[in-house]
């Protein structure tokens, strides 16, 4: 019998995780399920930040996999959470559906009622390239909600600017930096979004970047003490989750709202509420 490589990668995860799962409950972790959802506080020092842009507030939602496991009620809860914490931007990191594209017919009415000042802004992860890119695509632009697809806007806010760049996903897709960035005609933080944060390698030795924001990992699923996550995917083993330096640019790493597969231990999801500071 020939299997898809979405068939394998599913069936292989569930084996994988779940054995890791058992072997967390060895250590005293028998919750399998964290439900609770975790906003991570972070404050990101950038070495060219404005004044005037000090406080500058981001909020990051990622890999939400809507169905079979995440709902759209949690989502909902989700969004409530994020625009009370009353952000300058929202951006979306990719991998909105899990098992079919017309997911996002119901999951991007619900991303519509995001609220942020300087907008809500997007890119594409891997499963929704695997599903079928063109409806995802065509949900977002249904919902109005811009998609950067190797492009980049420029944005301002009390008299300063900074960039925000999106490239294409870096597993299925054809990520160019050279054209997200292409619209940077100052130099201003520039603040890229990229699904998978192990392209941080490369894209931290172009120099331009301040920050990359990512997500991919689910920073594992399960998560062992003193070890870490066991199974990780493509182009998410070396950042899986949190803040990193890598070169002169930061990149983090979050871990998702949503499920590959229907286990959580000792990693909750996660919104991450992100204040950009001066260095």
């Amino acid at each position: 019998m020939k299997i898809n490589r979405r068939t394998f990668l599913k069936s292989m995860g569930i084996a994988a995780i779940g054995g890791c799962a058992a072997a967390a409950s060895n250590f005293g972790y028998s919750h399998f399920s964290e439900p609770q959802l975790a906003v991570e506080q972070v404050q990101i020092p950038l070495q060219n930040l404005p004044a005037s842009l000090e406080g500058l507030k981001i909020v990051q939602l990622s890999d939400i996999h809507l169905h079979p496991y995440t709902h759209i009620e949690f989502v909902q809860q989700a969004i409530a959470r994020t625009n009370a914490l009353k952000p300058d931007l929202i951006v979306l990191t990719g991998d909105y559906v899990q098992e079919t594209a017309e997911s996002i017919d119901e999951l991007a009415p619900a991303l519509a009622a995001l609220d942020a000042r300087l907008g809500v802004f997007s890119i594409i992860g891997n499963h929704d390239i695997w599903t079928n890119v063109k409806v995802v695509r065509a949900g977002f632009e249904q919902a109005r909600l811009p998609l950067l697809h190797n492009q980049g806007v420029m944005l301002g806010m009390a008299g300063a600017n900074f960039y925000l760049a999106g490239v294409d996903d870096g597993w299925s897709g054809q990520p160019d930096l050279k054209a997200a960035l292409a619209g940077r005609t100052q130099d201003v933080p520039t603040i890229l979004l990229a699904h998978e944060p192990d392209l941080a390698d490369k894209f931290a030795l172009d120099g331009r970047i301040s920050l990359q924001l990512s997500g991919h990992t689910h920073g594992g699923q399960v998560r062992l003490p003193g070890f870490g996550a066991p199974v990780l995917p493509y182009l998410g083993r070396k950042y899986d989750q949190g803040l990193y330096k890598v070169n002169n640019m930061w990149l983090y790493t979050n871990r998702g709202l949503g499920l590959i597969v229907p286990i959580r231990v000792n990693c909750s999801p996660e919104i991450t509420e992100i204040t950009l500071i001066r260095a």
